[in-house]
């Protein structure tokens, strides 16, 4: 009876050394981890890759190492290209540590790592950046054709717009250069580089104002040659217009001249008939023309100096002031005196109104 008690006391005391020093002697490891044991900060044998319960000393120290794919994601930075064009660089890249030991002993945490990721991406990306130029970061494609309207490519002064530079390998190529040159670098601390790639690639704010000052200069080039070839068309319709107004106006103006001179024809050939039927109808229509002309040209205020062997004069020279007045003496009789009263015949008397009938 006593050796059984004595069992189950011996049970008990184990079960709460386990239960208290149980942490001490055991962890564990999941499927996306892998650990490394270290005694004194030195590591303990093979990393430990398979996941479940592991046993270790109490004096051990157990390092947590990812097995996942890791990020990175860089800063935007400024750097130049070969033609001196400043840009704004922003990468990512994909990573996962091969080798636990050597990353540990090299970089210890995660921090570190990444702090020496930034230093190796960034300094190759920014030489990989000034051996070539702009074009060749920003396109991929070699032989790609823009798509360009054909009414701005009529419009171009240039001729720069719809044509591509050539390029020679293009940002998908300069990303596999920062990949080759980084990823035999990293290996040294234990990492392998999976991807590397431009997340943006950007103008620098001044090179950005002169690049939108230039889009600016050819589009209101491109604008300019419109409104040219609108004026030159308006000018065309306004000149159009202008000879077919006169073209209409000459040809009414002709009209009317032809019925003006049938017109006069007509009323020369009235008056013809009307004043030639008699050598004395046609000298009173001389006489009454020349009349008519006297009226409108001996005014008040006319002044006229003609010579008196003139036509004009013909009925002026023609009239004599003597001979006038001797006639207008002749027409007019003298006043005749009165008669005395002695020898005016006597009036005869009246006669005595008729008596009324019936009386």
């Amino acid at each position: 009876m006593k050796k059984t008690n004595s069992i189950g006391c011996f049970a008990l005391v184990l079960v709460l050394l386990v239960a208290l020093f149980g942490k001490s002697f055991i962890f564990t490891v999941n499927e996306k981890q892998q650990a490394i044991v270290t005694r004194f900060g030195e590591v303990q044998g093979e990393p430990i890759q398979t996941a479940g319960l592991k046993f270790k000393l109490p004096i051990d120290k157990v390092n947590i190492i990812s097995k996942q794919i890791l990020g990175w994601d860089g800063y935007a930075t400024e750097m130049p290209t070969k033609d001196k064009t400043y840009i704004s660089v922003d990468t990512y890249a994909r990573w996962k540590i091969v080798d636990a030991i050597v990353y540990f002993e090299k970089l210890r945490d995660p921090r570190s790592a990444i702090s020496r990721l930034s230093d190796i991406l960034g300094s190759e990306t920014r030489n990989t950046i000034a051996k070539h130029e702009l074009i060749e970061v920003v396109r991929s494609t070699k032989d790609r054709t823009p798509l360009v309207s054909e009414d701005i490519l009529e419009a171009d002064l240039t001729g720069n717009i719809g044509k591509l530079l050539p390029i020679r390998k293009g940002k998908s190529q300069l990303e596999t250069e920062i990949y080759e040159t980084s990823k035999g670098k990293l290996k040294e601390f234990g990492i392998e580089l999976l991807d590397v790639r431009f997340k943006r690639i950007n103008y620098n704010a001044s090179v950005r104002n002169r690049i939108y000052e230039r889009m600016i200069s050819e589009r209101q080039q491109i604008a300019e040659r419109f409104r040219s070839e609108g004026a030159g068309e308006a000018s065309k319709i306004i000149g159009n217009m202008q000879k077919d107004l006169a073209e209409i106006e000459s040809a009414a103006y002709k009209q009317s001249e032809i019925v003006k001179g049938e017109a006069d024809a007509k009323a020369s050939d009235i008056y013809a008939r009307a004043y030639g039927t008699s050598p004395d109808s046609a000298e009173f229509y001389e006489f009454v023309r020349t009349m008519s002309l006297y009226e409108k040209m001996l005014t008040d205020q006319s002044t006229v100096v003609l010579s008196t062997d003139s036509d004009i004069f013909k009925y002026l020279k023609s009239v004599d002031p003597q001979g006038a007045a001797k006639s207008v003496s002749k027409a007019t009789p003298p006043a005749s005196k009165p008669a005395p009263a002695a020898t005016r015949p006597a009036r005869p008397a009246q006669r005595p109104a008729a008596a009324p009938v019936g009386q």
